[in-house]
């Protein structure tokens, strides 16, 4: 968790700084054009047709077959902030130059987010303890490319941006965008839970996604803390020889338990309200003051009441940016979060906001994250229909998380081949109801379009079984790629703490990346220009020779080179492998921060059961239209063209896709 925190609360530091066919028609008849793009991670081809055979996915079912229906190639890796990025700019991942969650610091090797980052202040002011910004900072979207909404708006086309991800802080256009995927909560992370209890888990120091407040109950009475941001205007005293450091905003709050019944009052700032054991709160806003009187952070929140006796517990989700005033940007225009918010009230801003790190942690169990994420689904619901209603020319673009969070963390109950199935009644059958979700949202767009709308339902990428984990940087290191300052404490070390650099040749870093140690390029890198390719090519037939010693299975089915097989002029800061896993494996969860277990394989005794980090040609999405498909293999680059091609706006030359529908709708919006 201190990890993660390092290499996202950067975000928190900006809060207060910052600011194919030509159209031979006249530009009004461009905008008058109608398009709506249903943007569904994690939709997978092969669970959607079954659940369509089996009768529960009617409006799926119109649209599948071979001419309105295809598997539609997604990215290696095929990871949704890659994935999107492709589909946003219709170039590959050395092109919009995303290649994972996590990319690396090239002269320090410390890992990054891949997706923005903070630019502080070019100017500020000190005046005793306070810390004024005078000029400059903000926050950067890394990914390269212009985004398709961004040509259809300079050619007239308006356009209505419903959380794509891949696009925080979201790009200036003429249109309107909420940002997505990439968004943090208040803290700079990509969200942390809060868990206040009496009865502290014994790995609490340990958990990802959150932190533990141990409380005691005195005279039925629990007072805590809100934990918010580090206060940027503000600089505590530091110790001899270390840096200055930013103190955290809190906020209090009391739980007052009744004597008699599992219910408890809730007084946060000048609000109360009343929950009952295992009940959630509506948004609760909470304001972090920075500067007395003058600048303030405001965020909302949901409270849990998980349980009052014998122990007391309270989950407290992620304080999320709050949309009627947002710390930071989060919509284009910057005022249009605030109109949602008028018009639907709080909801979640968060980048994912089921809360799959609470069930991994075990601070949810199975039917606590399905209440939690269903939630989050009633507010997108309620949401498309707002956009819906008030869509009436141009592209809409609306996209779902719920699929794809809940098939991570469902699969495990519906598939008896996991190391970790549990039986449950309800949610054995989890993932399909996400699924006729899913078909009832098609069935909802479908009655709001004309016979002139173009209705295009794709993903980004498919899903598989995680069954087993697997450590790639141990395996560098048994292949001698990797050599340790002291090999009798493998395993005690993040961050490739004892590995000794003037000795190791390649390490591994994210999902699916493994870069070399290049002289030149890393700050002690040994391998140089002309070995390189050796070494690549080493690796890459000692990973397609890899089998699993439990079964013969090869571990790994592709290998890309990025410098060869990717399109891109600058690969500076890509990987030089990403590793394709085979259907059930996936990197382990320590290799991806430097890590060095002295297992190669482990079983995934985790919630988080199902992944598509994979082989991409394993795990492609889905793409679904009212017009013809004209291409058997549609790749997410093509439907970018497609997409323009519908408003009759050229694609650029970077682009690689080819236009993937036909030229005019066949018999009106149902095949």
């Amino acid at each position: 968790m201190g990890t993660i925190r390092a290499i996202s609360a950067f975000l928190v530091l900006g809060l207060f700084s910052w600011g194919c066919l030509s159209w031979n028609g006249p530009a009004s008849n461009r905008a008058a054009k109608k398009t709506i793009v249903l943007g569904i991670d994690g939709l997978d081809p092969e669970l959607l047709q079954r659940f369509a055979e089996e009768g529960h996915l009617p409006h799926f079912s119109q649209f599948l077959n071979e001419r309105h229906f295809r598997p539609l190639q997604t990215t290696m890796p095929p990871l949704s902030p890659v994935a999107w990025s492709t589909f946003i700019t219709g170039l590959d991942p050395g092109g919009h130059e995303i290649y994972d969650f996590l990319h690396r610091d090239p002269d320090t090797l410390s890992p990054e987010l891949s997706l923005s980052r903070a630019l502080p202040p070019s100017r500020t002011l000190e005046i005793g303890s306070w810390v004024l910004p005078l000029s400059g900072g903000g926050v950067e979207l890394l990914r390269k490319g212009t985004a398709f909404w961004e040509l259809l708006g300079q050619h007239g086309v308006p356009t209505a941006i419903y959380r794509m991800p891949a696009n925080f802080p979201p790009v200036e256009t003429a249109g309107h965008a909420l940002s997505g995927m990439g968004t943090p909560d208040i803290l700079g992370t990509p969200g942390t839970f809060s868990l206040y209890t009496t009865h502290p888990p014994a790995e609490a120091e340990s958990i990802t996604g959150g932190q533990v407040f141990p409380v005691s109950i005195q005279e039925n009475v629990v007072r805590a803390e809100l934990v918010g941001p580090p206060n940027a205007l503000r600089v505590a005293a530091a110790e001899p020889g270390q840096s200055p450091s930013h103190p955290t905003m809190t906020v209090d709050f009391a739980v007052y338990l009744d004597e008699s019944f599992p219910v408890a009052k809730f007084t946060v700032q000048d609000q109360a309200f009343i929950l009952q054991e295992g009940e959630w709160s509506d948004w609760v806003p909470i304001t972090f003051e920075a500067m007395p009187l003058l600048v303030s952070v405001s965020s909302i929140g949901r409270f849990y009441l998980k349980q009052v006796r014998p122990e007391f517990q309270l989950y407290v989700s992620p304080l999320q940016i709050d949309p009627a005033n947002p710390a930071m940007p989060i919509s284009n225009p910057e005022s249009w979060a605030a109109e949602l918010s008028d018009q639907l009230g709080y909801f979640y801003t968060q980048e994912l906001p089921e809360d799959t790190k609470a069930f991994s942690a075990g601070v949810f169990d199975g039917l606590e994250f399905w209440t939690q994420s269903q939630s989050v689904y009633r507010e997108l619901r309620r949401s498309l229909d707002l956009a819906l209603e008030q869509f009436d020319s141009g592209l809409l673009f609306y996209y779902f998380s719920t699929v794809d969070q809940g098939s991570h963390m469902l699969w495990q109950y519906m598939d008896s081949d996991h190391p970790y199935y549990r039986r449950d009644e309800l949610l054995s059958h989890g993932i399909r109801q996400l699924y006729v979700e899913m078909d009832q949202v098609l069935g909802r767009v479908l009655e709001a379009i004309d016979d002139e709308t173009t209705l295009i339902v794709m993903s980004d990428h498919g899903f598989s079984p995680f069954y087993r984990g697997f450590n790639l940087n141990s395996w560098l290191l048994s292949r001698a790629y990797v050599q340790l300052n002291d090999p009798t404490r493998q395993g005690e070390f993040q961050l490739f703490q004892n590995v000794d650099w003037s000795r190791t040749r390649a390490y591994a870093l994210g999902l699916n990346g493994i870069y070399l140690n290049l002289r030149g390029r890393e700050p002690n890198g040994i391998v140089s220009q002309t070995q390189a390719q050796t070494v690549l090519n080493q690796i890459e037939r000692d990973l397609l020779a890899l089998r699993d010693p439990e079964d013969g299975q090869p571990v790994v089915t592709l290998v890309v080179q990025t410098q060869r097989d990717l399109t891109s002029p600058d690969l500076s800061i890509a990987p030089d492998i990403i590793v394709g896993y085979n259907r059930g494996y996936r990197s382990s969860w320590k290799s991806p921060l430097g890590e060095f277990p002295r297992e190669l394989f482990e079983d995934n005794l985790d919630p988080w059961s199902g992944d598509h980090s994979i082989d991409y040609r394993l795990v492609p999405g889905v793409l679904i239209s009212n017009r013809v498909i004209t291409m058997e293999t549609p790749a997410l680059y093509d439907l970018t063209v497609a997409v323009l091609n519908e408003y009759g706006i050229e694609k650029l030359p970077e682009m690689i896709g080819r236009n993937c529908l036909a030229e005019s709708i066949r018999g009106g919006t149902r095949p």
